[in-house]
């Protein structure tokens, strides 16, 4: 029998998506509504494995109690090393799993918060006559043009002519067809990843609530357009800015390292907890810090002294360090650095505008080219690299214009103006600490 306390609270379903880092940032979100809203509990549906990283044997799951949902993977499956394998069996379970898992808490629920790719929670919640709030973890531009695929489609054609502009888009004169992320006009438009991500942008407008984790000053007229098509679009973040990361230890003394050099002097590189660059843009890369001998930070996932050339790092030792883990948001907020080779994602994205540090891009997927497009052709504090892949050559001049020109110091002054824009979205009286106070409070009235 579920216990009295349960039973006299609000409580709220949340749905994870259990890939990439898309589960962390909705978890995050929970917790702080939890505190914020003591009389709202929360059953936070999510595989096994994903809540078993995510949830420490030290965490009070008084308020958020980790539930698990079937993987919806064969019995005996093993897998293959295609990483969107398991993805297309979760998303074939779904929404049969979720709603399995909540049947079997044998308690009612007042509202439903999900990751915004679970667009089938719309009819779930109306099932049950429950309000749905959907998160989206991106930035507002990849989310416009996912609500706005099927008028650019419309307009562009599919595998229409990549140099395009989608200037019919409010904000998007500089935007091309090809920084569209795939499935969107190109690529694989079938696959159920692909699909789940149009019908999400058919269905977000029908949420009682859309939040997402940036701030409304980063992009007003973009923000001004999904306000235009959802009841309620809370821009609460940048969200790590209210709720830090739990687990953020300098177990190998980063900032230590970066105490001994001058300011806006270091190269940060990390390209997140799922990519690694293929292994000749790594020897590229690895030879551009070389010949520039600029001091540098690298956070390298995998076996460095297999990856990178050899005798690599015993050349570097006195002005590189690489390590398999950093603490990113300090780092990026150390004075000593002066620029950041990313991948793009919106997380690091928003981790560099916070430390106020430009960026080199090196897109991979998803909606990380868009990101690099916006980064360097409408806010102006970062660049890709030359022909989107990294070479040695062309990795030593973009090392060389932020570190070293007018041009990087330019792009400095404009990053710490929209890291000003963050912090104050986040303070107080800001619009981000606005808008997670109406999130609380509807939450707390479902």
């Amino acid at each position: 029998m579920p216990e009295a306390r349960e039973i006299s609270r609000k409580h709220i379903a949340v749905f994870a998506f259990p890939f990439a880092t898309h589960a962390a940032p909705v978890l995050s979100l929970v917790r702080k509504l939890s505190e914020s809203a003591p009389d709202v509990s929360f059953s936070f549906f999510n595989t096994a494995q994903s809540n078993g990283s995510l949830f420490s044997k030290d965490d009070d799951f008084e308020r958020v109690k980790p539930r698990s949902v079937d993987t919806g993977l064969p019995e005996g499956y093993t897998f293959g090393g295609n990483p969107q394998e398991p993805v297309n069996y979760f998303l074939k379970a779904t929404p049969a799993n979720f709603k399995r898992a909540m049947a079997d808490t044998g308690l009612p629920f007042d509202g439903i918060i999900t990751d915004a790719f679970f667009w089938f929670a719309k009819e779930i919640a109306e099932e049950i006559r429950v309000p749905w709030v959907p998160y989206f973890t991106a930035g507002p531009r990849p989310l416009l043009v996912h609500v706005d695929m099927d008028d650019i489609r419309a307009r562009i054609g599919i595998n229409g002519p990549e140099d395009q502009t989608l200037d019919f888009l409010p904000g998007f004169s500089a935007i091309r067809a090809e920084d569209l992320p795939d499935g969107i006009i190109s690529g694989s438009l079938d696959s159920p990843f692909a699909k789940m991500l149009h019908k999400m942008g058919q269905m977000l407008p029908h949420a009682s609530a859309v939040a997402i984790n940036s701030f409304e000053e980063i992009d007003p007229i973009v923000v001004q357009a999904l306000k235009s098509r959802f009841s309620n679009f809370l821009n609460i973040g940048p969200f790590i800015l209210r709720s830090p990361p739990i687990y953020d230890s300098d177990i190998h003394d980063c900032i230590g390292w970066l105490n001994q050099h001058p300011k806006s002097s270091v190269v940060y590189i990390g390209f997140g907890s799922v990519i690694t660059p293929p292994p000749h843009e790594l020897e590229a890369l690895a030879e551009a810090l070389e010949a520039c001998e600029f001091p540098f930070l690298w956070s390298f996932r995998g076996n460095a002294e297999e990856m990178l050339p050899k005798e690599f790092r015993e050349r570097t030792k006195d002005i590189g360090m690489i390590v398999p883990w950093t603490p990113q948001l300090k780092v990026l907020g150390h004075p000593s650095v002066g620029v950041f080779v990313t991948h793009c994602g919106w997380n690091s994205v928003s981790e560099s505008i916070i430390g106020g540090v430009p960026m080199i891009c090196r897109p991979f997927f998803a909606e990380q080219k868009l990101n690099q497009r916006t980064v360097e052709a409408v806010w102006g504090f970062g660049v890709d690299v030359e022909g989107g892949k990294f070479t040695k050559d062309g990795t030593i001049q973009a090392l060389k214009m932020i570190l070293s020109s007018e041009k990087g110091k330019l792009m400095r002054e404009k990053i710490g103006v929209f890291r000003e824009l963050a912090l104050k979205a986040v303070g107080p009286d800001g619009t981000s600490t606005a808008n997670f106070n109406f999130l609380v409070d509807f939450i707390t009235r479902c």
